[in-house]
This record gives C-alpha cells, sequence and structure tokens, in this order.
C-alpha cells in the first residue's frame, strides 16, 4: 500500500491502552494507517525520520477560548509578572495611549488584583490614559475596569445614572458613584459599546491565536461560549471560524459552544410544540472534523479569584460575601432542561459549590424527564466541590473540565480565597479519576497561559507560583495528566471515536517532543520543548526541524 506519510524511527507514546507504544507510525488521508507491522510492505510519498525523537498524541485544550486570546494578543498585556504593581499598570496604559490616534480606545487585558495590590480605579486610569476611553478585562473575564470617556461613550456621561445589573455588580464609593470595576453580568455596560469588534479583526485574531496554539502542541480546541454572552462577540462568530478555515488562518480543529443567549423558540415543528435552539435546527454535533458545533454554554456563577463564584459558605478573606449567580436557579434550570430535551450537550461554568448544586439539580432532572442515551453534560471548571458532589456528578454520567494550571498561575489567590479548610475542595482532579470520571485537560487561556505542557506540569506537581503545596493529595501521574489532554479532552466532547489516541482510523495529530514527559524530572515538565506539531499527517508546526524524505 503507498501511503501519504510514513513517521519512523519514533518513540510513540500512543495514548492506546491494548498497544501503548509504538516506533513507526504511516498516515493516509490524515489517519493513522497503522503501526509498526501493521506499515509491513507500505511505502509512503514523504517519510519522517523522527531520529528517537519522544511523540504523543496532539493536545486537545478542553476549555480555551481561542478567538478571545486572539483578540487580546493585540491588545495591552498587563499580566504577571510583567506587571507586578498598580503602578507598572498605570505606566503600561499611559505608553499606549500616547500611541494611540485621537479617539481610540485604550484595551487592556489580564490584570490580577490579588497580584498588584488591588484593582485599577476609573479616575486613576483617567489620569494615565488622559482622559481616554479606556477599558482593562481581568484575567478571569469575568470583570474589568471602565474609564470615566468609557462610561461616557457606553451612555453614561452622567455617573450617577449608572445602574445596578441584575446577575452582576458595580464596583461604587461611599457616594455611589462607580469606581470603574464592573463584575459578571455589569460587563455588558461596556460590551454595549465594544462589541461586536469588527469581523475581519476577528477572522484575524482567531489566525494568530491558532498559530501561538501550534507552537504549543495543541492541534484541537474546545472553545466555551460563541455568538453572545460573557465570552462571545457577535452572532457570526461561528461564520468568522468558518472564514478564517477555508483562508488557511485556522489550523486547529475547533469545536464551538454557541451560549445559551443565542439560543430561542424558533417555531413549532408540530403544533403545539415549539423548537428551543438556532435557527434551521442547528444542534450539537453539526460540523466536520475541523469545524463542529459542541455544547451549548451556559454561565452560572462568576470567578473565584475575583469573589464572585457561588458558595455555599462565605469567602474566607472577604466573610460579607459568597458570591452570586449570574442568573436565578430557576432561569438556570429551565434554560438546561430545555437545552437537553432538544437534544444538545449542556457545558454549564459553575466555580463555587453553591452554583454546582444548582447545575446537579438541572441535569438530573433534565434526564429523569427527558431521557437520552450518554448525554454526557459538562461542568466547566466545577472549581469548588465537595465530597458529596464528587460522587453525585459522577453518578450522573457528567464530565468535569477542570483547570490544571490555574494552580501555577492563580494558585495563590485561589487560597487566600477559600483558606486551608476549604482549599481541599479546590480544582480536585485526583478525586474525579477515583470516582471513575473521565477527565478531560484545559487551561481556559486567555485566563492563564494555554500551554498544554504547563498544564500537565501543574497537574503532576500541584505548587501555586509562590511555590506553595496546593493540595498534593489531588495531583495526579504523567501519565494520567498527559491521557487528560487528549483522550480525555476528545471524550469530553463526544469526540473519541475521532481522536485522542494514535489508533488506526483516528486522525492523525500528534506532537513530536524534545522530552518524554514520563522520563523527565516531574519539576521540568513545563520546560519540554515542542519541537514539531502535525495535524492530519501534516506538519503544521517545526516542519524545518523533521528530517524528511
Amino acid at each position: 500500500m503507498r501511503l501519504d506519510v510514513l513517521y519512523v524511527d519514533g518513540d510513540i507514546t500512543t495514548g492506546d491502552p491494548g498497544r501503548p507504544r509504538a516506533r513507526r507510525l504511516g498516515v493516509w488521508r490524515g489517519r493513522v494507517a497503522g503501526l509498526d507491522d501493521d506499515l509491513a510492505g507500505c511505502t509512503a510519498d514523504t517519510v519522517v525520520d523522527l531520529r528517537g525523537a519522544p511523540v504523543v498524541p496532539g493536545f486537545h485544550d478542553a476549555h480555551q477560548h481561542l478567538s478571545m486570546r486572539g483578540q487580546r494578543l493585540r491588545q495591552v498585556d498587563l499580566t504577571s509578572p510583567g506587571t507586578a504593581t498598580l503602578e507598572q499598570l498605570y505606566a503600561r496604559v499611559a505608553e499606549r495611549a500616547a500611541a494611540l490616534e485621537p479617539g481610540a480606545w485604550v484595551l487592556g487585558h489580564g490584570y490580577d488584583q490579588n497580584k498588584i495590590g488591588g484593582h485599577p480605579t476609573r479616575e486613576a486610569l483617567d489620569r494615565a490614559a488622559g482622559g481616554r476611553a479606556v477599558w482593562l478585562s481581568h484575567n478571569s473575564g469575568h470583570m474589568g475596569v471602565l474609564s470615566t470617556e468609557g462610561f461616557a461613550r457606553a451612555g453614561f456621561a452622567d455617573l450617577d445614572a449608572v445602574p445596578d445589573v441584575p446577575g452582576g455588580h458595580v464596583e461604587r464609593d461611599e457616594r455611589g458613584r462607580p469606581l470603574g470595576l464592573l463584575a459578571e453580568q455589569a460587563q455588558g455596560l461596556a460590551h454595549a459599546v465594544l462589541r461586536p469588534e469588527p469581523f475581519e479583526d476577528w477572522v484575524a485574531g482567531i489566525g494568530l491565536a491558532s498559530d501561538v496554539a501550534l507552537s504549543e502542541g495543541t492541534t484541537s480546541i474546545t472553545e466555551p461560549g460563541i455568538c453572545a454572552g460573557l465570552a462571545g462577540n457577535s452572532p457570526a462568530d461561528l461564520a468568522a471560524y468558518l472564514t478564517a478555515r477555508e483562508r488557511g488562518l485556522l489550523r486547529v480543529r475547533a469545536t464551538l459552544m454557541p451560549a445559551v443567549d443565542a439560543l430561542h423558540e424558533i417555531g413549532d415543528v408540530e403544533p403545539g410544540h415549539p423548537w428551543f435552539g438556532v435557527d434551521l435546527g442547528v444542534r450539537t454535533g453539526l460540523g466536520d472534523e475541523w469545524v463542529r458545533v459542541g455544547a451549548v454554554k451556559v454561565f452560572s456563577d462568576g470567578s473565584l479569584i475575583g469573589r464572585t463564584a457561588a458558595m455555599r459558605v462565605p469567602y474566607a478573606d472577604r466573610p460579607d460575601t459568597s458570591g452570586f449567580l449570574q442568573h436565578e436557579a430557576q432561569w438556570l434550570h429551565e434554560r438546561i432542561v430545555a437545552a437537553h430535551a432538544h437534544g444538545w450537550q449542556v457545558a454549564t461554568h459553575a466555580i463555587g459549590d453553591a452554583a454546582l448544586d444548582v447545575v446537579l439539580d438541572a441535569y438530573d432532572d433534565a434526564q429523569r424527564r427527558f431521557p437520552r442515551p450518554d448525554p454526557r453534560h459538562r461542568v466547566e471548571h466545577a472549581g469548588v466541590a465537595g465530597d458529596d458532589q464528587v460522587a453525585r456528578l459522577a453518578a450522573l454520567g457528567v464530565v468535569p473540565v477542570p483547570q490544571g494550571h490555574f494552580v501555577g498561575e492563580i494558585g495563590d489567590g485561589m487560597l487566600q480565597a477559600l483558606g486551608p479548610e476549604r482549599a481541599r475542595l479546590c480544582y480536585r482532579q485526583r478525586s474525579w479519576l477515583d470516582a471513575g470520571v473521565v477527565l478531560p485537560g484545559s487551561s481556559d487561556c486567555p485566563v492563564v497561559r494555554g500551554a498544554p505542557l504547563l498544564g500537565i506540569h501543574d497537574l503532576v506537581n500541584r505548587r501555586t507560583g509562590s511555590g506553595q503545596p496546593f493540595t498534593p493529595a489531588e495531583a495526579l501521574t504523567v501519565e494520567e495528566a498527559l491521557r487528560a489532554y487528549t483522550h480525555g479532552s476528545a471524550y469530553a466532547d463526544h469526540q473519541e471515536h475521532e481522536k485522542g489516541t494514535l489508533a488506526r482510523g483516528l486522525l492523525a495529530d500528534l506532537v513530536v517532543l524534545g522530552d518524554d514527559p514520563a522520563r523527565v524530572d516531574p519539576t521540568a515538565i513545563a520546560s519540554i520543548e515542542v519541537v514539531a506539531t502535525v495535524v492530519g499527517g501534516v506538519p503544521v508546526f517545526g516542519a524545518d526541524r523533521l528530517r524528511v524524505s
């Protein structure tokens, strides 16, 4: 048989329990044609000599805001450690403001009040930016700070007229005037004037972020929230992805979650039975191996480091609050049940344990009232989960989607928010596996950096940025962490029959590494180099570093 590509002399970890390792891998029409002895007598148009390099299945980030990541690459980077103080933040804002055309917005992203000493304020931004309109997005994406001119452009030249927003919070001074911080649904006051960003900018951003993801070994992403809501840009977000793919800009595989705000009753499919979904009856599963519609995304609560996630008890360092739901519990319940009843996989953001109770109640009720085989609903983050909730989630067949690298980048802030007693419930990993759950790997980039090897590092090592142990009992082995970022993420998307392992008939997505994560010192996993990334058998990053004949 004549193959398209033959990869030889590789130290290949397949992810397939029945055939865990191989030396040779053949590719035909973008899929794995066989391994080792399967390839006896086969020739190929192209032969790639891996020279003994470690190879693993392509990484799949089960929760990455790729399109948002692309836009943030064009904004002022306020992430730590580059921005370590409020003074440095204001200096970066001033620098960007001085370089812009008159009337242009200063847009920045990634600050963390836990690391720089507090949130920036409206008045200080006014001084730094010389009165320009400024919007700075918090690293969580669940809050941001608006300048005085920003409020004016949003329709609030009179600051006393800025309203409270259900499901959100407007930080105010003692006179009731906004300090600039807008949390959760209150961000809509800024989004109303900033969104939608131009279609062509969105397409270009998808391409930029795709290139960065490939350099990190990511071959698939699941984007949680397009078309509407806190994470989406416009009703044309799916078209932007399709356009990026048509132009060759999108080179990672993308599963896209429409925000629940995009779903609506679209008319009776039979008398008295209106359909709940997207026009044409589009739902989970439509698409191909490159761009497909995934679960519908629902936001139930907010951010742990922002103290807006809905908790069963108050925050350790903010006993005046236990967070809040972004919508009434009944609203969430009704929409989750309706989406389930109309064939959608549902993925609900729930970080706090009080929010998790609401979500699991809705999933349980939905399946009892409208039984479906293996709906495989998801909980995005499952940031704080009690032992009772771990058992209940597993019994319901729900997939939790926690983020490993949160520990390394924002773990210190999470420990501060929860205190030592409740911290053991935070971003669990081992507990999910022990309960029999298939665990995916994800980053929530651009909330934190998106490189999968950083996530695998933290899944194994469980230490914060300051070096504190972070519930080490929840650590995974290297093999378990790698399986999460490959098979586990494919499973979370109902795609384990297509990708996630290097087995005959599955997509030939793989990563060539500088070292084997299972053989290096665990503390060195984050520094392993991505040598090349291969999608559908074709090297799309690092091709010049492979020996091809």
